[in-house]
C-alpha cells in the first residue's frame, strides 16, 4: 500500500512538472535573458513528502524538460542549458550545458528534505516549528537551484556569458549576484510559502493514513 501511495504521488508531481513546462508563462517567466522559473516548487515538496530519491528524479525530470526547452524555444542563455545550441562565439553546443541544466535541478530534489529533518531534530519535532522548517527548507531548495545554475554559468560560460549580456570583468559577476538578489529571491521566497501551504497537508494527510492503518 505504501509503494502504491508514493507511485501514486510520484505520478501526480510529475504530471504537474508537464503541465507547468506545457502552459506558456506558467513554468518558465521569461525575465530579460534568463527565465524564472515555478518547476522547483514541486521537486521541492517531493523531496520532503516521497523523499531525497524520488526527489532527485523529478529533479532529474525538470533538468531534462529545461534541456529540450531550451533546444525548442531559443532565448539568449538557450547554450548554457542546452548541448545542442551552439555556444556563443562557435558554432557547436557543449556538454557542460548538461552540468548547468542537471545538477542544480537533481540537488532541488534532495537538499530540502535533509535541511528539514535536520530543523526537524533541532526543534525536537516540535508541531509548531513545523512551518518554519518548510519555509527553510522550501527557500534554500530554491536558493540551491538559483545559486548553483548562476554560478556554473559563470565559471563554465563565463565569456560565452558576458557577450550575451554586453558585460565584462567585474561587471560580469555583478550581473550573476543581480539576477541571485533579484529574481532568485522572489522565487526563493514564492517556494517558501509554497511549499508551507501545500505540504504541511501533505505531510498531515500522509500520518493520517498510517495511523488509521494501525
Amino acid at each position: 500500500m505504501k509503494n502504491t501511495k508514493t507511485f501514486t504521488l510520484t505520478a501526480m508531481f510529475l504530471a504537474i512538472l508537464i503541465l507547468l513546462s506545457a502552459v506558456p508563462f506558467l513554468g518558465f517567466i521569461p525575465i530579460g535573458p534568463i527565465n524564472a522559473t515555478t518547476m522547483h516548487i514541486p521537486v521541492i515538496i517531493a523531496s520532503i513528502v516521497l523523499g531525497p530519491k524520488i526527489g532527485a528524479f523529478l529533479g532529474g525530470v525538470f533538468g531534462i524538460i529545461s534541456m529540450i526547452r531550451s533546444t525548442v524555444v531559443l532565448s539568449p542563455l538557450s547554450f548554457v542549458f542546452s548541448p545542442f545550441i551552439p555556444v556563443i562565439g562557435t558554432d557547436q553546443g557543449s556538454w557542460k550545458a548538461i552540468i548547468v541544466a542537471m545538477v542544480p535541478r537533481i540537488l532541488i530534489g534532495i537538499v530540502p528534505y535533509f535541511v528539514f529533518m535536520a530543523l526537524k531534530k533541532l526543534t525536537k519535532n516540535n508541531p509548531t516549528s513545523q512551518s518554519f522548517s518548510l519555509f527553510i527548507a522550501g527557500f534554500l531548495g530554491s536558493a540551491t537551484n538559483t545559486i548553483l545554475v548562476m554560478n556554473l554559468i559563470y565559471f563554465l560560460f563565463k565569456d560565452s556569458y558576458a557577450q550575451s549580456i554586453g558585460a565584462s570583468g567585474a561587471a560580469i559577476y555583478t550581473a550573476i549576484l543581480t539576477v541571485i538578489f533579484t529574481s532568485g529571491v522572489v522565487e526563493a521566497i514564492v517556494a517558501a510559502i509554497a511549499t508551507v501551504g501545500v505540504t504541511s497537508v501533505l505531510l498531515r494527510l500522509v500520518k493520517n493514513n498510517a495511523t488509521q492503518k494501525l
